[in-house]
């Protein structure tokens, strides 16, 4: 489901009561590669990511302060937020009302967890290398240790780049085939030369995670949409001079107002 707030066009899981979102490129004031909601200053003019963080936040009834966000190192780390701040790692989880969480991405996938039941969210990184060293589950593990159950997660991975726009190198696909993802691996056969060019299902083989890590598959929702289409920002199509989508996940504290279209 796509949601319009003013300008904004964000992306939301249908099964997701927390507030949420995937941001589009729609809404922001950068401009130039980053033009758009790009939220990631570290090229951008830092003014105009600040001004299009506020409108992300508003939309969803938070502050820029209450983001808890992360120096993503594509490893498989877990940071415990209970506040908004800026930590390393790749995977964020708050049982704590009043925070934000924050995912960066350009073509990896993001991924956003729920236990409504026990008040647990989470949020993950998942580029090739966080996904092979399964992410997904080390989130799912450290939302257990706040009281989540696996039986009760909902999850939704978000756009990121589709297998047809991501060949990777036989290192990488055999990789992934020694640690159980090989069914994640498609190969394509060179016509003249009879060499495969392999491509990796990112999304599919986090869905698998996730089931590994007692997720029940009915439980999560894959977006569908491609990091490579023009609504999104792409690390590769752009050939790194891009911006970053977010990927968000909160719980209000008591008293708070929902922003509108927001449950």
């Amino acid at each position: 489901m796509t949601l319009h707030t003013e300008r904004l066009m964000l992306i939301r899981a249908p099964h997701l009561t927390a507030p949420h979102a995937f941001t589009t490129r729609a809404g922001g004031v950068s401009t130039g590669p980053y033009g758009g909601l790009n939220l990631d200053d570290r090229e951008d003019d830092p003014a105009l990511v600040q001004e299009n963080r506020q409108r992300l936040c508003a939309a969803l009834g938070f502050t820029p302060a209450q983001v808890a966000r992360l120096t993503q190192v594509h490893g498989t780390d877990v940071v415990h937020a209970r506040s908004g701040g800026h930590w390393t790692g790749d995977a964020l989880v708050s049982a704590d009302a009043g925070v934000l969480l924050a995912i960066g991405t350009a073509d990896c996938y993001p991924l956003l967890l729920h236990d409504p039941q026990a008040g647990v969210i989470g949020a993950a990184h998942a580029g090739w290398k966080g996904t092979l060293g399964r992410v997904a589950a080390r989130t799912v593990e450290a939302m257990t240790e706040l009281g989540a159950d696996p039986a009760r997660i909902l999850a939704a991975v978000g756009p990121g780049i589709r297998a047809a726009a991501y060949p990777v190198g036989e290192e990488v696909a055999l990789a992934f085939a020694q640690e159980g993802l090989g069914a994640h691996v498609g190969a394509d056969e060179d016509e003249l030369h009879g060499d495969p060019t392999w491509h990796l299902d990112l999304a599919g083989a986090n869905r698998a995670v996730l089931r590994g890590a007692g997720v029940p598959d009915a439980q999560v929702w894959v977006s569908g949409r491609c990091s490579t289409e023009p609504d999104f920002y792409s690390y590769r199509r752009d050939a790194g001079r891009t911006g970053r989508m977010w990927a968000v996940i909160g719980q209000r504290a008591l008293g708070d107002t929902p922003a509108r279209g927001q449950a």
